[in-house]
């Protein structure tokens, strides 16, 4: 009998590792066919700027197409489930952002755990938000801004790329550090958003540099102050609404993520491709125009910002009283 049970658990244990092989080959010759890169946003935004400038080198370094797929709606949660439930071969990726942070509090019941559930592979860029408003509103200042919101109570409208995005967030944050109210009016995107604000449709924005930073130097917005807690190359003469909000700082991050058990050198493959694009120096000069920074590192080190941010939003939602179904 001790015998017998023996034998089944050396089989048992063959067979587990012949099972094993396919996948670790697999992922030794890592990557054979195109590859999916899944945004939880709609086209026209930062992320969808900002996947194009990565995944066009990325895929020549890879040696394989990187198909760039929109999957918007429910705050990225749609797309993020969908790759959850991919096969984890490194084959289907996730764009990751903020959202994917807030969302852990935002949300009362998700089908997920984004940070069970999602791998990280490589961070990608850190993005300030420009609070920028509309030339038809009387103020050049956050101060300004802040005493005329304080003596219009509920009279400006705030524009953000969706409940629960980084830009309604950080508005969130604005107006609990400063004592304000103001109307928030979520749109599906940051281009819908956009289209409102040069209308003059809503007075403000929380909006990221790559779909701001034009409208800003054209003169189609008025640009109060930056996110960051430091100026902007890009714009180095605007202040940061730190200076006027003691520290006050809100800036939206990307990276890339896989589904959950993805073979160790199938991310190692994607880091440290992914970390050598962004140190050329060209994608490194488009960052900068765009008034983004690189972010690069370990999938340790976006593992770290994830669970930073995470407990960060989630005071934020908790004082302003979001929550989705």
């Amino acid at each position: 009998m001790l015998q017998s049970r023996r034998h089944l658990l050396r089989l048992a244990a063959t067979t587990a590792a012949l099972a094993c092989l396919p996948r670790f080959a697999a992922a030794q010759d890592y990557p054979t066919r195109p590859i999916k890169w899944m945004l939880g946003y709609t086209a026209g935004g930062t992320t969808d700027i900002l996947s194009r400038i990565v995944t066009q080198p990325l895929s020549e370094r890879l040696g394989q197409p990187i198909i760039i797929e929109t999957k918007p709606g429910a705050g990225t949660n749609i797309a993020t489930e969908t790759v959850v439930r991919a096969e984890p071969d490194g084959y289907t990726l996730l764009f990751v952002g903020a959202p994917n942070a807030i969302n852990a509090s935002l949300y009362a019941k998700l089908n997920f755990n984004f940070i069970r559930d999602i791998a990280p592979v490589a961070g990608i860029a850190r993005v300030p938000a420009v609070l920028v408003v509309h030339p038809a509103v009387p103020v050049k200042s956050a101060a300004e801004l802040i005493a005329y919101a304080k003596a219009n109570p509920s009279k400006l409208n705030m524009a953000s790329s969706g409940v629960g995005s980084t830009p309604h967030l950080a508005g969130e944050l604005f107006k609990m550090m400063a004592g304000i109210d103001i109307q928030h009016i979520p749109y599906r995107g940051a281009a819908p958003a956009m289209t409102d604000m040069l209308a003059g449709q809503v007075q403000l924005y929380f909006a990221t540099t790559p779909v701001s930073i034009d409208h800003i130097k054209a003169g189609r917005l008025r640009a109060l102050g930056v996110t960051t807690s430091e100026r902007l190359e890009a714009l180095p003469d605007l202040p940061t609404i730190a200076e006027t909000v003691k520290d006050f700082e809100a800036s939206a991050w990307y990276g890339i993520g896989a589904p959950k058990d993805t073979p160790a050198a199938v991310i190692e493959r994607l880091n440290r491709e992914t970390n050598a694009v962004l140190a050329d120096a060209k994608l490194k000069t488009r960052f900068d125009d765009l008034g983004a920074i690189t972010i690069g590192g370990t999938p340790a080190a976006l593992g770290r910002l994830v669970a930073d941010e995470t407990e960060k939003w989630a005071k934020v939602v908790k004082f302003a009283g979001l929550k989705q179904e």
